[in-house]
C-alpha cells in the first residue's frame, strides 16, 4: 500500500510541477499565438477611428468618419519577419497624434510568454518611446529594469522599433 501510495504522489508530483512553472511564469509556459489587431490597438487611443489610409509604404493615417485625419501609425509587420523574440517574430505598432508624437508603442500578434510581456508592461518598456517624436525616439534607450528578466523578448521588439522608426523617419512626409 505504501508503494502505491508514494507511487501516486510521485506522479501527482510529475503532473503539477510543470502546471506549477506555467504559472509562474518561469519560461516554460507553451507558446500559444497572442491575436492583437492593430485597429482595435489604434481605437484604444483614438476612439471615433474609422479607417486607416496607407500613405506609403510605412506610414498610414487614422482616419474618423468624417474624414478627418486623427493621428498616424507605422507598424514593422513587414520588416519583422527576421527578427525573432523567444518564440517568433514580435511586430510592433507604434501610434502617433497629429504632431507625430508617440502616443503608443504595442506589440501585434506574437507567440511570446504572455508573462515576459506583462512584464515589460508593468515596468514601462513600451513607455519608454511615448511622447516623443520619431527623432528623438531614435534616441531611447530603455531601462534595463524595465525588461530585466525578458531579454530576449525586449531585444527582439526593440529592434523591431528601431527598423520601423528608421524607416519612418526615411519616408517622412
Amino acid at each position: 500500500m505504501k508503494k502505491i501510495a508514494l507511487l501516486y504522489l510521485f506522479l501527482l508530483a510529475q503532473f503539477i510541477n510543470p502546471l506549477y512553472s506555467q504559472h509562474k511564469g518561469n519560461g516554460k509556459e507553451i507558446p500559444v499565438l497572442k491575436e492583437i489587431s492593430g485597429f482595435q490597438e489604434v481605437k484604444k487611443i483614438f476612439p471615433q477611428a474609422q479607417e486607416l489610409a496607407q500613405i506609403n509604404d510605412v506610414w498610414h493615417k487614422i482616419i474618423d468618419n468624417k474624414k478627418q485625419t486623427l493621428g498616424y501609425c507605422i507598424s514593422s509587420k513587414p520588416y519583422s519577419e527576421g527578427i525573432q523574440g523567444y518564440h517568433a517574430a514580435t511586430p510592433v505598432l507604434i501610434i502617433m497624434d497629429n504632431e507625430k508624437i508617440i502616443q503608443r508603442v504595442t506589440l501585434l500578434s506574437h507567440y511570446e510568454t504572455q508573462s515576459y510581456v506583462e512584464k515589460l508592461k508593468r515596468n514601462n518598456f513600451f513607455a519608454s518611446w511615448e511622447g516623443k517624436t520619431i527623432k528623438d525616439a531614435m534616441n531611447v534607450k530603455a531601462s534595463p529594469d524595465s525588461y530585466s528578466g525578458a531579454t530576449i523578448t525586449s531585444v527582439s521588439i526593440r529592434r523591431n522599433i528601431d527598423i520601423i522608426l528608421r524607416k519612418a523617419y526615411e519616408k517622412r512626409f
